[in-house]
């Protein structure tokens, strides 16, 4: 049975349908995946047959979880604060040490990444997803009827809000989801075993290592002849230092053997 997901608003929504003497609230507690009746009463509300009480004031920007015992935030401190941040969408995104990881501002980071696994046309392939992050590549290949889906995860914070985030695809033959850095097990992979390839690597200043020349070189031996690459690149550092780092990268992945061409926030790249 799953359990309830809860947000200052959400929480605020249900404090306010008691007060004004509703016996119930329509509403989400999973992130707006789905919506039910929820009871409200004096000692807390009711979901899915089960209690739970009223929480303490909740802290903006933060999805809280039942650990059985109370509600506390999706969050975890390992060298960066790594915590799911709720959206206007639904699908949350997360952040490190309060960097956004995924795009929000004018789209959900669910269709976004939607957008960008239909680029590499999934159907069939066996396509390799850098940095699984939330898994919302992995899943959109997964509806997309993908062959398999090589996904990597260096940390073990991100597979944890994984577990508990309904929009994060649950488990499926076709995905193997390895906790793991990619820019060391990608040299185990054989040459040309890959049809596509999703790169949406952390900041350069974060991960530099997968923004290397020696990186590229390898997701180009690893792909087949004219295999797609998308490679996520944003726009950091160009307001701050002027600093063009879509070209940085359009230059060392035609080095590595690729053409480009630029697509919404980064680059498409076919292996020559």
């Amino acid at each position: 049975m799953s359990h309830p997901l809860l947000t200052a608003e959400t929480l605020g929504a249900l404090r306010e349908a008691f007060d004004t003497g509703a016996p119930t609230l329509v509403c989400s507690l999973d992130l707006e995946r789905t919506r039910a009746a929820v009871a409200v009463d004096a000692a807390g509300f009711s979901w899915q047959d089960r209690r739970y009480p009223w929480p303490e004031v909740l802290r903006p920007r933060t999805v809280y979880y039942w650990t059985g015992a109370a509600f506390e935030p999706i969050a975890r401190y390992a060298g960066a604060l790594i915590k799911l941040v709720p959206t206007e969408w639904g699908a949350p995104t997360f952040e490190i040490d309060g960097i956004k990881m995924l795009p929000t501002a004018s789209v959900s980071p669910y269709e976004d990444a939607r957008r960008k696994v239909a680029l590499i046309r999934p159907r069939g392939k066996r396509v390799l997803d850098t940095c699984g992050g939330l898994g919302y590549f992995a899943a959109w290949c997964l509806a997309g009827a993908v062959a398999e889906v090589l996904s990597f995860e260096k940390s073990a914070e991100v597979l944890w809000l994984r577990t508990l985030n309904p929009w994060s695809p649950p488990p499926d033959v076709r995905l193997s989801l390895k906790h793991a850095d990619v820019a060391a097990e990608i040299r185990a992979l054989p040459e040309g075993s890959v049809d596509a390839i999703l790169h949406d690597p952390p900041r350069f200043g974060i991960a530099g290592e997968l923004y290397s020349q020696a990186f590229y070189d390898q997701l180009a031996r690893v792909l087949k002849r004219r295999g797609t690459l998308f490679h996520y690149t944003g726009t950091p550092n160009r307001l701050t230092s002027g600093r063009d780092v879509p070209q940085e990268v359009a230059t060392r992945l035609k080095r590595a053997g690729f053409d480009t061409s630029p697509r919404g926030d980064g680059l498409l790249a076919i292996r020559r």
